[in-house]
């Protein structure tokens, strides 16, 4: 069963959420700071976009630390890569029409919900806030009815 839900193991997946948890917990618990991405996201344009959205105060004074933590990021899945080397796991057969669809749609909610899933699903819901509870019930209603959409048309 697990083997089967798993084909290429599991460990990595536990590795990975430690590590997320731990990180998001200590920067939590040592400066009160939320490390949602679609914050992060945000703030980052702050720099690039003179679009009033992204001059907000919110944004312009925790850029720099988030951008600190989106560079942190990228170079521990950097070094993760190198330290274990490319996984056969890392190609999609999905179309690159619907990854592109997926990215808008998925954008588009967490602009609409204050927040992505991992934000509200990882950071919220570990600072038992509420609206994240009621968004994280949302983002897996949501998913759970389009997967049963999308098998029953053989998708």
């Amino acid at each position: 069963m697990i083997a089967s839900l798993f084909p290429l193991g599991w460990w990595h997946y536990l590795a990975g959420g430690l590590c997320i948890g731990l990180g998001t917990a200590l920067l939590y618990v040592a400066t009160g700071r939320l490390a949602g991405m679609s914050s992060v996201f945000s703030s980052t344009w702050s720099y690039l976009s003179a679009r009033a959205f992204f001059q907000q105060p919110r944004w312009l004074e925790s850029r720099a630390w988030r951008l600190q933590l989106a560079l942190g990021l990228v170079l521990g899945a950097a070094l993760w890569w190198l330290w274990l080397g490319p996984a056969e796991a890392l190609s999609t057969t999905v179309p690159t029409w619907r990854l592109v669809l997926g990215g808008v749609v998925a954008g588009y909610g967490a602009r609409l919900a204050g927040g992505c899933t991992s934000g509200h699903g990882i950071c919220g819901l570990g600072s038992l806030k509420l609206p994240s509870l009621g968004a994280v019930l949302t983002f897996m209603a949501t998913g759970f009815v389009t997967a049963q959409l999308l098998a029953g048309w053989g998708a």
